[in-house]
């Protein structure tokens, strides 16, 4: 493969429908050589989880003047064209820029090559096939573990290796496939969910570590039925 961006996120957690992108580090490489570079920090508009910020060293100052992730997503979309892609655990990555596109109305179909899918191939052996662990096999400088470009640099710097190392005898650990992320788009929190949460916070003294216009409709959703089922319904008086 000659042609392709490696793509590297951090983001909030783990989940698509409930977690927020935080960074992108995305490399072109055209005929083999490293082209162009696409990074940028994303304001999650929430709270940074405080196992993030220790993971990553992103804190809410790093990210507030940051673009929000319509413009950060839309232009990475355009970065990548239609190029395949290729990272480590290449599916999570994608999961998450999938559902912000699909939202956005953005088409995002894309086919990858995973290098942790060719590692555990490749390296049965090994007792783990993270890339921090095979960096450290491979002698892989590692500068900023858990940053988005440092992280991308590195799964392309791994990819090389491991093409040089087993394409020649395994060229089908090489090829490209489908990624397969179904995502069902969401619209916006209505202003009927904003008016109703914004009542119940209030009414209950409650504080959401998340912007609450920056909700989907299904977030909002989420939101309003765990504080009811936790705190109750807004107590209406009755008139005598």
């Amino acid at each position: 493969m000659k042609n392709f961006v490696v793509l590297d996120l951090e983001t909030t957690g783990l989940i698509p429908k409930t977690d927020r992108i935080l960074e992108i580090g995305a490399v072109k490489v055209v005929d083999g050589e490293i082209k162009e570079r696409y990074s940028t920090f994303i304001n999650p508009q929430m709270e940074i989880p405080r196992r993030i910020t220790e993971l990553t060293g992103i804190t809410g100052d790093m990210v507030k003047d940051a673009p929000l992730r319509e413009e950060a997503v839309r232009g990475l979309v355009e970065f990548c064209q239609d190029l395949p892609l290729l990272g480590h655990n290449i599916l999570f990555d994608y999961s998450f820029v999938k559902h912000d596109a699909v939202n956005l109305g953005l088409a995002f179909e894309k086919e990858a090559l995973d290098t942790l899918q060719i590692a555990r191939r490749a390296l049965p052996e090994l007792e783990s096939r993270s890339l921090e662990f095979l960096c450290s096999y491979y002698g892989i400088r590692r500068e900023n573990a858990h940053r988005a470009m440092d992280d991308a640099m590195e799964t392309l710097d791994l990819y090389r290796i491991l093409e040089k190392q087993f394409a020649g005898e395994h060229p089908e650990w090489f090829q490209t496939k489908p990624l397969i992320c179904k995502v069902k788009k969401e619209g916006p929190i209505t202003r009927a969910q904003i008016g109703y949460l914004k009542d119940l916070m209030e009414y209950h003294h409650l504080t959401l570590d998340v912007e609450i216009e920056s909700m989907t409709k299904n977030e909002a959703s989420r939101t309003i039925d765990s504080i009811l089922s936790n705190y109750g319904r807004i107590a209406r008086k009755r008139n005598v």
